[in-house]
């Protein structure tokens, strides 16, 4: 019988038509960058952020995808639904719901303005401090969120190949960095294109060879519902249930608007399409096109339940991480086919430089817009822009390579960096709702709101990281058995870690307060209500604006009726002002 290190030599075969095939993905981005960085060089600021906002639908749609779906989101959704079941899939209902709100309420704001960076919205609406705020806010979720959108396909390499992770994220970053701060968004776009096309063609490959490998898709089906996996959703209204029908669709609905309406990192994709009507195209091809990878990445966790139902490589330390589980997979399923686990890599690396490009190129800007043109006294030269676009590129790419180091020697920071975008989504949402729906509201409430959001989600995602962490707090999976294992494992650890997680000698769920045992899916819908009722209550201390001075280009279509703005010069010196400052560079 051989033992684990006997197998995962064996399945550690990365061909040299593997190396071929993933290679040539990267070739293919350099070659993008290179194209739109030399051949059609970007003339002006505009074009370098938003493509001269004259893009195609399409291609954006493919690009809101990529970059939605990280590596995170490819190698942990299988992992989620072998594990705990189909229950999180609901959260399906949340993206079609996001598709509506967004469409109908943000969309058409952020479009008619005509601005570069989503927070100069907030400058115009309430004051500079808004905008501060939320660039802040924005910087600090990024530079957390970058190194482990890195670090996840960095590991999922290591298991194919066995090359360390410190080889391969410079290079990959390297890469990345040189396509992004070369061809701005245009190559950004491009690229992710070709990424969207790998991730789709990875996870097909990987769904139909492995189907075929036990028997068909009813193999499949029938293991599932057998061990529970397949789940109707579960209608309790227990808010500490982890996955419950509405968690996955209220909840759902908040976190996917948030970050899919009002941050940098998308609404530059919108923001790059030539008429609201294109934007509200991107958005639905958006939806089908996240909806389909979802259903892609589940059925991919049944397959693996349903291969490995006799013998859980989880427990057997055969995946030594819980991201390692699908390129376990992969290398067991595809290994014999030559250049399809390089393939399948290069899929997972698409989707992780997809999503890393899209943050160096909003972080860009970001750091111009908001923190170094409202600072100098005369306009900057287009070659100034220029410049400082790309060394803030180069800037946080390096940074990135750094924090991977950080990344890897604290375990929990990956789930603690999780809880980090929360603090920092929720406030940030409830702000810019309270923008566009409540003009009664002025700058002083959103500010004091959006403190005390973040404070309070600080204080309750940091304590329930920790109630995880001390394993207070623990998920009940569905069952997983190692009887019929054709290789040898360590039984007695997995004995003694069985016994020490039936007797811990510390807090246990119950002595936890009820509020940081919460689902996660609630976490941005609740900073999100704190940061708005607090914001309600002082303007009881602040007072209130007349909502009849506020320009209603700042409003929702649907509530501008009811708040009647007299036509003065206001009105139209808003969208002037920023049509002045996104083209003062081309002039």
């Amino acid at each position: 019988m051989h033992n684990i290190e006997n197998i995962l030599g064996e399945l550690q075969r990365f061909a040299w038509q593997d190396y071929v095939a993933f290679v040539a993905m990267f070739l293919l981005c350099i070659g993008i960058g290179i194209y739109f960085g030399f051949m059609k060089k970007s003339v002006s600021e505009d074009d370098y952020m938003l493509g001269g906002r004259k893009m195609l639908v399409v291609p954006i749609a493919f690009s809101l995808v990529a970059s939605f779906i990280s590596g995170i989101t490819l190698l942990g959704l299988p992992t989620e639904v072998y594990s705990y079941g189909t229950q999180y899939l609901y959260v399906s209902f949340g993206v079609v719901g996001m598709g509506i709100v967004m469409g109908v309420f943000y969309l058409p704001v952020f479009h008619d303005l005509n601005i570069t960076s989503t927070y100069e919205y907030l400058e115009v609406r309430f004051d500079r401090r808004l905008r501060l705020f939320g660039s802040i806010m924005f910087a600090i979720m990024n530079v957390a969120y970058l190194p482990i959108v890195i670090y996840v396909p960095a590991l999922a390499f290591n298991q194919v190949t066995g090359i360390g992770v410190h080889t391969i994220t410079p290079i990959v970053c390297i890469i990345c960095v040189f396509y992004t701060s070369m061809g701005g968004l245009k190559a950004v776009v491009w690229t992710d294109v070709v990424q969207a096309v790998s991730m789709l063609g990875a996870l097909a490959l990987v769904a139909i060879k492995g189907s075929m490998d036990i028997g068909g898709a009813g193999v499949v089906v029938e293991r599932a519902w057998h061990s529970n996996r397949l789940e109707a959703p579960d209608l309790s209204i227990d808010p500490t249930v982890r996955h419950t029908f509405w968690c996955l669709f209220v909840g759902g609905i908040v976190y996917w608007t948030q970050t899919n309406a009002v941050s940098q990192n998308m609404i530059q994709r919108y923001l790059s399409l030539p008429t609201l009507a294109d934007a509200r195209k991107a958005l639905v091809i958006f939806c089908v096109g996240v909806l389909i990878l979802m259903a892609l990445c589940g059925y991919n966790g049944l397959l693996i339940y349903a291969t490995y139902q006799n013998c859980d490589p989880l427990t057997t330390k055969l995946a030594k991480a819980r991201d390692q589980l699908l390129p376990l997979f992969v290398m067991d399923t595809l290994g014999e086919l030559p250049g399809m686990t390089g393939l399948f890599i290069a899929g997972v690396f698409s989707a992780a430089l997809s999503s890393l490009s899209t943050c160096l190129n909003s972080m860009s800007a970001v750091v111009l817009e908001d923190f170094v043109k409202p600072y100098v006294k005369k306009p900057l030269s287009s070659r100034a822009t220029n410049w400082i676009m790309r060394l803030v590129v180069v800037g946080i790419g390096v940074l990135c390579v750094a924090l991977v180091y950080v990344v890897e020697h604290m375990g929990t920071v990956l789930q603690l960096t999780m809880s980090l975008e929360s603090i920092t989504n929720g406030p940030l949402f409830g702000i810019f709702t309270i923008g566009i729906l409540m003009p009664w509201i002025n700058g002083n409430s959103a500010i004091l709101g959006g403190c005390v959001g973040v404070f309070v989600m600080s204080w309750v995602s940091l304590n329930a990281q920790w109630a995880i962490a001390s394993g207070a707090i623990r998920y009940q999976t569905k069952p997983l058995n190692v009887d019929q294992c054709s290789y040898s494992f360590n039984a007695a650890a997995l004995v003694s870690s069985a016994a020490n997680a039936t007797h811990i000698h510390g807090p246990t769920a119950e002595d936890i307060f009820p509020l940081y045992r919460i689902s996660y899916m609630w976490y941005t819908t609740l900073g999100a209500s704190v940061t708005i009722i607090v914001s309600l209550l002082s303007t009881l201390v602040f007072g209130t604006n007349n909502p009849n001075k506020v320009d209603p280009v700042l409003l929702t279509p649907c509530i501008r009726k009811f708040f009647k703005c007299n036509p003065d010069k206001q009105k139209i010196e808003i969208p002037l002002q920023h049509k002045l400052r996104s083209d003062e560079v081309a002039l």
